[in-house]
């Protein structure tokens, strides 16, 4: 193989970014790409603020305020001023928020599943010394 480590980032990156994608589109329901990884930052973190919520997203707060609000209409999420600070909102899953982030993550390994299944038994263990060798690169961070 003739290919140098340069190329073989750059094809890593583009088929991993392409493979986020059809996963995010096949696994929505009835919630906005920026919704479904909205709703999996508030699991991750205890009660974020909503500065912590567009740090983590990477988006300008007015853009989260407005994603908030929509999300708290549907029943998602349920948003309180800070305790010590009332100036601060904090906001958490809802029951039905946790229900339809775990009906997404269902709904993505479902997905890969189908794609797993028709593959044959010597590629299915490809993929998953490919899973061992992603989770490992991850955990160098």
């Amino acid at each position: 193989m003739d290919e140098t480590t340069t190329e073989t980032a750059a094809r890593l990156r583009r088929s991993i970014t392409r493979l986020n994608r059809k996963l995010r589109y096949s696994a929505l329901g009835g919630v906005s790409p920026a919704q479904a990884s909205l709703l999996a930052v508030i699991n991750n973190r205890e009660n974020p603020s909503l500065g912590e919520l567009a740090l983590a997203e990477q988006i300008q707060p007015p853009s989260v305020t407005r994603l908030v609000k929509t999300m708290e209409l549907a029943g998602l999420i349920a948003s309180s001023p800070d305790l010590d600070d009332r100036r601060c909102t904090r906001v958490r899953l809802t029951p039905l928020g946790r229900k339809e982030l775990a009906a997404i993550r269902r709904r993505k390994t479902e997905f890969l599943e189908k794609k797993l299944l028709s593959l044959s038994t010597k590629d299915q263990l490809k993929a998953h010394e490919l899973a061992v060798f992603l989770e490992a690169l991850l955990e160098e961070e």
